[in-house]
């Protein structure tokens, strides 16, 4: 007699607990439904605006770009100013029903709320406007699911998709109010449904962290033997859809996707390159393009993907790339900084060298792209490019090789004329300017980095 209860059914049992996602046949709705997209607009009792660096109109431009990231048809974008969230349905009576009708007039079977939306006011929007409700969170983690390629990010993906679903059971499923009696294995005699799929929904969550810290475990022992090889790591960083996968292209000759949506890269790639150093001399550098940073990321997603995050907090220099023909250029910098500045790597004792890149040159009209050009000459530290045409690469490549050689020490080795293991090591780690031979000894001088100093000095 085989057991009724074995890791086929629980599996079964956690796809179905877990699985409301929007984007399959059994929700009815696929790529392509038609869709509305609302930013609510949170003002004071006295009307005014709280303070936010965008203006609603370009949070709302954000969200449509989103939903068309999970390629929604966007039919419809309003902002809708609230005062008072409602409990139950976080608009208004009025508002709920103005906006049944402009759904139901522009045809659409999703409505995108910019915002974090509770599993019942999800449950009685649903009910009101005849459509399915997804907000902020929901619609980024779709996007990431449908993205992810490596088993790490799918990892990520379906650990934060099971820990936002948790809590929303209680809108999923029909079946809810049923009592299992059941086995011993699968609860207790009374035992509710809702109850047998969040605890069978934590079981898997508990599975998925220890599957990730292997992972995690698996991704220090590779940096570790990247920092046993003389190959600094430049990690670009930035807002989603700056560019950051087209420069790491140009750059590496390599065919990361890289398309004009938000997150197109969710997985980090990372590639040995060569460029051009002193002496006609090349530098290898090990470049990483990492995840998209966007305003309010989900929590879930913000933990889940703390591992991605570490190649950043493991390079030698940042490239931050900016979009600079994108209306909120100052306020997508902001934000990545916010990130960083969590990460710790912008001040501090982990403080990490980082360049400015701004990015999309050839989208800026003559009198931007003039006084972008007067700043980047200014700062040694900003620099403007465009990653598709190839403008300003040539600068940044000399940039990169400049910052890293800015974090190099010059040091006087005194080795024995038979000690060509050290010697050759000198030249293979770092860059040998000169070498004299004085007293019986070959006086070597050479400028290495801070870790490759240590290495040296473990031989």
């Amino acid at each position: 007699m085989s057991e009724a209860g074995g890791p086929a059914v629980e599996q079964a049992a956690v796809e179905q607990a877990a699985g409301a996602r929007w984007f399959d046949g059994e929700q009815g709705v696929s790529f392509g439904s038609p869709a509305t997209v609302v930013h609510p607009e949170f003002v004071s009792g006295k009307g005014r605006l709280k303070p936010h660096a965008r203006s609603p109109e370009a949070r709302l431009d954000e969200i449509a770009g989103l939903s068309a990231a999970i390629r929604l048809d966007v039919r419809d974008r309003q902002v809708v100013k609230i005062r008072e969230k409602s409990p139950g349905t976080l608009f208004g009576k009025g508002q709920v029903e103005r906006l049944a009708a402009e759904v139901q007039a522009a045809g659409s079977e999703v409505v995108v709320i910019d915002a974090a939306v509770s599993p019942i006011q999800q449950k009685n929007l649903e009910t009101a406007l005849k459509a399915k409700v997804i907000d902020r969170t929901g619609l980024i983690l779709e996007i990431f699911g449908e993205r992810a390629a490596t088993s790490e990010g799918r990892l990520q993906v379906e650990l934060a998709h099971l820990e936002y679903q948790a809590g929303r059971l209680v809108r999923s499923w029909t079946h809810l109010e049923r009592q299992r009696g059941g086995f011993g294995f699968l609860g207790g005699p009374g035992e509710s449904q809702i109850e047998t799929d969040r605890r069978l929904l934590r079981d898997r969550i508990v599975r998925l962290k220890k599957e990730l810290e292997d992972v995690k475990r698996t991704r220090s022992l590779h940096r570790a033997r990247r920092q046993k090889a003389p190959h600094p790591v430049i990690a670009l960083v930035g807002y989603t859809n700056a560019g950051k996968s087209t420069l790491f292209n140009r750059l590496t000759g390599a065919d990361v996707m890289a398309e004009d949506l938000l997150f197109a890269t969710l997985d980090p790639t990372m590639r040995a390159i060569e460029l051009p150093g002193t002496k006609g001399r090349a530098e290898k550098v090990i470049l990483s393009d990492t995840v998209g940073f966007v305003s309010d990321l989900p929590t879930e997603l913000v933990a889940a993907f703390r591992a991605t995050l570490e190649e950043v907090i493991e390079a030698d220099l940042l490239v931050h790339v900016r979009d600079l023909s994108h209306p909120d250029s100052e306020a997508q910098a902001d934000d990545v900084r916010t990130v960083l500045n969590s990460l710790g790597v912008l001040e501090g004792q982990g403080a990490i060298p980082m360049i400015e890149v701004l990015n999309k040159a050839d989208r800026l009209d003559p009198d931007t792209h003039a006084a972008a050009l007067e700043r980047a000459q200014r700062d040694p530290d900003i620099l403007l490019v465009s990653a598709l045409t190839g403008e300003g690469i040539d600068t940044l490549k000399a940039r990169l090789v400049g910052s890293l050689k800015a974090q190099t020490q010059l040091v006087t080795f005194a080795l024995h004329p038979s000690d060509g293991k050290r010697l050759a090591w000198l030249h293979a780690n770092g860059e040998v300017l000169s070498t004299t031979e004085e007293g019986g000894m070959l006086h070597v001088q050479a400028r290495l980095d801070e870790a490759a100093r240590a290495r040296y000095r473990s031989l």
